[in-house]
């Protein structure tokens, strides 16, 4: 039997655009495992049904190995969405931007941090002091302090523990918010809501592709996107930790 998710009166191209990602990260040849679509409608999406294991550390082993090719798959840009989809990006529920960028940073700042302070001070959830350490931490970001010159990886998007399902021999992804980002952002967000074996996962992942010198001390600017859509509607406490993460990216110039 399929695994069904429905949604009555979903934003125009909901399910579409997750149909569009999931085809996206399956087509990096000798990525994760990515859980089939049987049928996708604009109120409801089809998906294989997965059995879930107890995770194990062989496992963990091939699924950053796994990771790291599909990072290495690539993206036209930072910000591009998967390609062939020119509809809408979601995270969770929320609309995100995905416009094409030149640069990470300016990327980075614009489209996965800002767009989610104002509804966060709105919900009550991010203080005016609190929210003003954010915009420096992003308007560092946007000038480029962070860029680098590895090229737009194909992210995941919302690779957080509940995203990564193990099955038999295996990790299977679900729900993602697929685009063009840096592939930090998606080991960062791994680590923000906990992933077993994380540490077998990131040293498979640095043999397949090594990472840069100085990437555990960038986790909290990588982290600056999650926070910021959990502090959107989740509560103060995702707020707090924002606030601190963007006072430990300050911190590291």
């Amino acid at each position: 039997m399929p695994f069904v998710k429905e949604r009555r009166g979903a934003p125009d191209g909901f399910f579409e655009a997750e149909a569009a990602g999931l085809a996206w990260l399956r087509d990096a040849n000798g990525g994760p495992r990515v859980v089939g679509v049987h049928d996708v409608a604009p109120d409801r999406i089809s998906l294989e049904r997965v059995t879930e294991t107890r995770p194990d550390a062989a496992a963990a082993s091939a699924f950053g190995r796994a990771l790291a090719v599909m990072h290495d798959a690539g993206a036209a840009a930072f910000g591009a969405p998967p390609d062939g989809w020119g509809g809408p990006v979601f995270i969770g529920s929320r609309r995100q931007p995905c416009d094409p960028a030149a640069a990470w940073g300016a990327f980075y700042a614009e489209q996965r941090v800002r767009p989610f302070l104002g509804p966060a001070v709105e919900a009550g959830n991010l203080s005016t002091a609190d929210v003003e350490v954010v915009h420096h931490a992003c308007d560092l970001i946007a000038a480029g302090a962070f860029d680098d010159d590895d090229r737009p990886a194909r992210l995941h998007g919302d690779l957080w523990s509940g995203n990564v399902l193990w099955a038999q021999g295996a990790v299977v992804l679900i729900d993602p918010a697929a685009h063009g980002g840096h592939r930090e952002t998606d080991l960062a967000m791994l680590a923000l809501f906990g992933c077993p074996f994380l540490d077998r996962v990131l040293a498979a992942y640095d043999v397949e592709h090594a990472l840069r010198p100085g990437w555990e001390d960038r986790v909290p600017l990588h982290q600056l996107n999650p926070l910021a859509v959990h502090a959107a509607g989740h509560g103060s406490a995702y707020g707090a930790a924002l606030a601190d993460a963007a006072r430990r990216t300050l911190a590291l110039v």
